[in-house]
């Protein structure tokens, strides 16, 4: 398509008119990427430097965000991910009326070290259970999260979890019903491999990496949880 100059409105604020219709439609779809400069520079029939300044435009207002050597992509919804004296993964993203999902990456049984032991108020060297999954909105991945839990006290928590793909619903075939969240602790970081790999990251964008020990209705540690979030698609909204 070429564009007309019309009533003194630039060729840039055109294709910024174009591709917010674009993304409205759904023509490219939160996440997705964008053709290349020179591939818009050809559809609208004008210079990169015009695409690049109404490209310049829309990151400026946030419907699309530009990834060094990665391209340029429409930025998703960010998700408030609260953090509260219960917080459960579903819960928290069915409230904001979008789709949680999420895929096992592992289950297995592991001697605990220094810090497990520590954390989970356990022996080291006692047996721990790890079940690491990724957490999904909307089908894209924004957190990947490691649950430790005592072996000891959860016996076939790995085929308990496996067949009712809910840390919750497995913790309530052990009588417990509910559990709060004790602390959390949180940081930031740019990600490893693995991290960008699984919650499909570029090695820029950083991680939200919280720490967190739940407990049950008689304040004995049930969980020590690690668990990195997309910094870009989630912000942690912290509540009493």
């Amino acid at each position: 398509m070429t564009l007309q100059r019309r009533d003194g409105v630039a060729l840039w604020r055109q294709i910024v008119e174009t591709l917010e219709s674009d993304i409205k439609a759904q023509v490219f779809a939160p996440g997705k990427q964008l053709p290349t400069e020179a591939e818009l520079a050809e559809r609208f029939s004008v210079n990169r430097h015009t695409v690049r300044r109404g490209i310049a435009f829309l990151e400026q207002e946030g419907l699309l965000r530009v990834e060094q050597g990665r391209g340029t992509f429409v930025q998703e919804r960010m998700v408030d991910y609260k953090l509260g004296k219960r917080t459960r993964f579903t819960e928290n993203i069915q409230t904001q009326s979008r789709i949680p999902s999420g895929d096992l990456v592992r289950a297995v049984t592991l001697s605990a070290d220094q810090a497990l032991a520590k954390n989970l108020h356990i022996r080291k060297g006692a047996p721990v259970v790890l079940i690491e999954s990724i957490g999904k909105v909307d089908g894209r991945p924004i957190s990947l999260v490691a649950h430790h839990f005592p072996a000891k006290r959860f016996p076939d928590f790995i085929a308990v979890y496996k067949q009712t793909r809910s840390v919750t619903k497995a913790l309530a075939h052990y009588g417990i019903d509910d559990y709060t969240r004790k602390e959390t602790r949180i940081t930031a970081r740019l990600p490893n491999g693995n991290e960008c790999r699984l919650l499909e990251l570029p090695r820029s964008q950083p991680v939200l990496v919280t720490e967190s020990i739940n407990i049950d209705s008689d304040g004995r540690v049930i969980e020590y949880g690690w668990g990195r979030m997309a910094a870009e698609r989630a912000q942690l909204v912290v509540q009493p």
